[in-house]
């Protein structure tokens, strides 16, 4: 390379006349094709080496090779659920032979759908899209109206044009409630959400609804459900708490995300409430943080690590021309994780002590 080329990036020409050979065959060297002469493959490695070539993987694609890229959006980067989606995606896409493209649509339906066109400028094989809504939304449209191949994930439920993965959100809720009333015999509950609009939380609401009134016709189910803001939704709370009568409040809560679990758990403690001796708590999407925090949180654990793998490899499949059939519905089993929240299993549930504060 020339002095004055030194701080350009070197192109496959570059890395060609570097080693005598031809374009063609440093492209079937990076690609791994064995047919390559030993000594040719050699000096192509060196050549590469000493001019720091990359292969550019959109060039690539524009020649009519496989392009090598996987897009993923999700609706919140600083969730831990979609960070460890997004890290165990990425793991497999690595592994596979693909490298992945990450953005976050921060839970707007505007950017999903912005996100989604990117992703086709960008050329990518195939995306995972995590909708802020659900499958109906207008990030799934984009990729539909570009032709894209995609995997619909976690807050979707079964698709005519898309395969989607999630957890199975409505038999997970109905294991609480066989839990909750079945087990322990609570007679009043409250269903708490941060978010009124995301699928997930509309199955897990209809899931433990469904089984709570399958097993006793006469439970009381309130619902708190709202999209306001933190302290707003704060207030909501414990003006739920206060206007309830003495004896006629819930003896058991279930919190139908991380997020809510964290909210309802701040503010129980704030009126100077017990767990679970006064009130019982279980929540649906386990963390690290509900084992260590006393008293540890019982929860519904999604298999995150399967979902991803299993969205990864039915996207694979599609990319590779493997799977061409009807779009599927794959539904992941979660596990509901006993801890101190929940309090003994008995028929008869301890009245309110009332407030301490």
């Amino acid at each position: 390379m020339r002095p004055e080329d030194k701080h350009r990036r070197a192109t496959i020409h570059d890395v060609a006349r570097t080693a005598r050979v031809s374009a063609a065959t440093v492209s079937k060297v990076l690609r791994g094709v064995k047919t390559v002469r030993a000594d040719n493959a050699e000096r192509v490695r060196k050549a590469v080496s000493e001019l720091h070539y990359r292969m550019d993987p959109l060039a690539s694609g524009l020649r009519g090779e496989q392009r090598r890229i996987i897009g993923t959006v999700v609706p919140d980067l600083e969730s831990p659920f979609f960070g460890k989606l997004v890290t165990e995606l990425e793991s497999l896409a690595e592994a596979a032979g693909y490298h992945m493209i990450v953005a976050s649509s921060r839970e707007s339906e505007a950017r999903e759908a912005d996100l989604a066109a990117r992703m086709n400028d960008w050329r990518v094989a195939g995306c995972v899209l995590v909708p802020v809504r659900s499958e109906r939304g207008p990030g799934a449209e984009k990729l539909l109206d570009f032709g894209m191949t995609a995997v619909l994930v976690d807050r979707v439920s079964a698709d005519e044009r898309f395969d989607t993965v999630s957890a199975d959100n409505h038999e997970a809720s109905a294991s609480v409630a066989d839990f909750l009333i079945g087990q322990q015999g609570h007679k009043h509950i409250l269903l708490h959400g941060a978010t009124r609009i995301s699928k997930a939380i509309r199955n897990r609401l209809a899931g433990f609804g469904d089984r709570a009134r399958a097993i006793d016709p006469g439970v009381v189910i309130d619902e708190l459900l709202s999209d306001d803001p933190l302290e707003t939704q704060r207030a909501a709370i414990r003006y739920y708490f206060d206007g309830q009568a003495d004896g006629h409040r819930p003896t058991a809560i279930f919190s139908l995300s991380q997020h809510s679990t964290l909210l309802v758990l701040s503010e129980i403690r704030r009126m100077g409430l017990r767990i679970p001796e006064d009130v019982a708590l279980v929540g649906f999407d386990d963390a690290d943080w509900m084992q260590t925090t006393w008293p540890s949180i019982t929860a519904v654990a999604q298999p995150v690590s399967a979902i991803a793998e299993r969205a990864l490899t039915a996207l694979l499949a599609r990319v590779e021309g493997d799977h061409t059939g009807f779009p599927v519905q794959y539904l992941e089993t979660c596990a509901l994780l006993i801890r101190q929240s929940a309090g003994q299993t008995k028929t008869e549930r301890p009245r309110w002590s009332g407030r301490s504060g």
